[in-house]
């Protein structure tokens, strides 16, 4: 159990972790592709070059965090020193999902292993060939006993789950989370659930179009819309819409040609059952460009819809894949209207150079976290916590405060014998008074 009292045995692991991911960065590139044919830049841009900076910032962290951190003690007390010491929960579930099969696996590992947890990781049965690598990747790093994969399907994330776990970390849907959370109820096992939304991505009459047409589509459309934070739907002043409809499909076809599926730069969806759900949300009469589909390459389209029904398909839930569908809105109150009518998303993102409208829309709605003026970007900065709230997830992480989920904080005072003040003790004949005035002080 040197993983759990070593900080230099934690250290030596994850260095052998991340020589092993520069090893095999390749063969990784070429499993994403394979899996959904996760374009290379986008493979090493949020994948392995984001996994390969998370190793490098825990290594050289990792004695720092560990150490006991000195607070101020309570006048109470005197005279004591006080320490909040950071110890391994113990045992570790990782359940990772699809999207971003690499990175969601491996960025909850680091910061478990660099904690002193035992770890298990479950990778998505969906991306089996990333699944392999990684498993290939840990039974390089580190002893069976100390981290190990688990692969399979349904049942067998059914059969972790039932198993007894100091700590599980979930990042997937919001209807697995609810299962996961259930699980993890009956022994009482703390939880980070990094889930989702519907996420809206709020254009005023100041913004500048051109620049937000391009930032959102590269966020849109990145990984073909399969990411947790991406813009789920615009609300646009109805004014700009048309502008912007325009300055939409340009960069479009800037950044995909003018026949997206046979561009190196855009993704596939995971899989026929999530391809068919998607089309299924697509409504011709709405699609204002894009809207092809092909089942035997599990493609859809980049695709904008306008103005879609509030009970449509496309508007129930998070879309989780390349339909941006577009609303207009005169006011704030119709911008309310719609965002209301959901659970607190991951992410909200607002395009405009008022600093009023920003300020007021940053405070009046609830949400994971975000960006003015740009979108998913946030989620690069480690020293930003990333997490959910409400429906949209759990507990939050990235950089120290990943070390710190799988930690727990143990309070310990050191007394001094020196000294020994009696006014705690009974009997408590003529101290109520003097307790008191005391506590008023404090």
């Amino acid at each position: 159990m040197e993983y759990k009292t070593n900080i230099n045995f934690r250290k030596e692991s994850l260095i052998k972790l991340l020589n092993a991911v520069i090893t095999y960065e390749n063969e990784i590139i070429q499993a994403l592709y394979d899996d959904f044919k996760k374009p290379a830049f986008e493979a090493v841009l949020t994948e392995t070059s984001y996994v390969i900076s998370e190793l490098k910032d825990t290594i050289k962290n990792l004695k720092s965090w560990s150490k006991p951190r000195r607070v101020f003690p309570s006048i109470l007390n005197f005279p004591s020193k006080d320490y909040i010491y950071k110890e391994p929960y113990g045992k570790v579930l990782i359940i990772a999902p699809w999207n971003y099969p690499f990175q969601l696996a491996l960025c909850p590992l680091i910061s478990a292993v660099a904690a002193g947890n035992q770890v298990v990781v479950k990778p998505s049965e969906l991306t089996p060939k990333t699944s392999e690598i990684i498993a290939k990747i840990i039974a390089k790093a580190f002893d069976k006993n100390h981290v190990k994969v688990i692969e399979g399907g349904v049942e067998v994330s059914r059969k972790l789950l039932s198993e007894r776990w100091d700590y599980i970390f979930f990042t997937g849907s919001v209807a697995v989370g609810k299962i996961v959370a259930k699980a993890a109820a009956e022994n009482l096992t703390p939880v980070t659930l990094e889930l989702g939304g519907k996420n809206p991505c709020i254009i005023d009459e100041t913004a500048n179009l051109k620049l937000a047409a391009k930032r959102i589509v590269w966020g849109k459309f990145m990984n073909a819309g399969q990411t947790c934070i991406a813009p789920d739907y615009i609300l646009i002043q109805k004014d700009m819409k048309s502008h912007f409809i325009g300055y939409l499909k340009e960069e479009i076809t800037k950044a995909y040609g003018e026949n997206p599926s046979e561009s190196q730069d855009f993704a596939r969806i995971v899989n026929t059952k999530n391809w068919q759900r998607l089309v299924d949300m697509i409504e011709p009469d709405k699609v204002i460009f894009g809207g092809q589909s092909d089942i035997k390459n599990c493609y859809i389209a980049p695709t904008l819809m306008e103005e879609p029904l509030p009970d449509s398909q496309v508007m129930k839930d998070e879309i989780f894949g390349p339909i941006l569908p577009i609303i207009a809105y005169e006011n704030e109150t119709d911008i309310e209207t719609v965002i209301s009518r959901y659970e607190k998303p991951l992410a909200l993102y607002i395009f405009t150079e008022n600093r009023i409208f920003s300020k007021q829309m940053i405070q009046k709605y609830s949400f994971g976290g975000g960006c003015v003026n740009d979108t998913m970007v946030h989620f690069s900065n480690k020293r930003l916590p990333f997490g959910g709230v409400g429906h949209s997830g759990i507990g939050a992480y990235h950089g120290s405060l990943s070390f710190d989920v799988f930690s727990h904080k143990k309070s310990i005072l050191k007394k001094s014998n020196f000294l020994d003040l009696p006014m705690r003790y009974a009997p408590y004949k003529d101290k109520l008074t003097i307790i008191k005035t005391l506590l008023k002080w404090l």
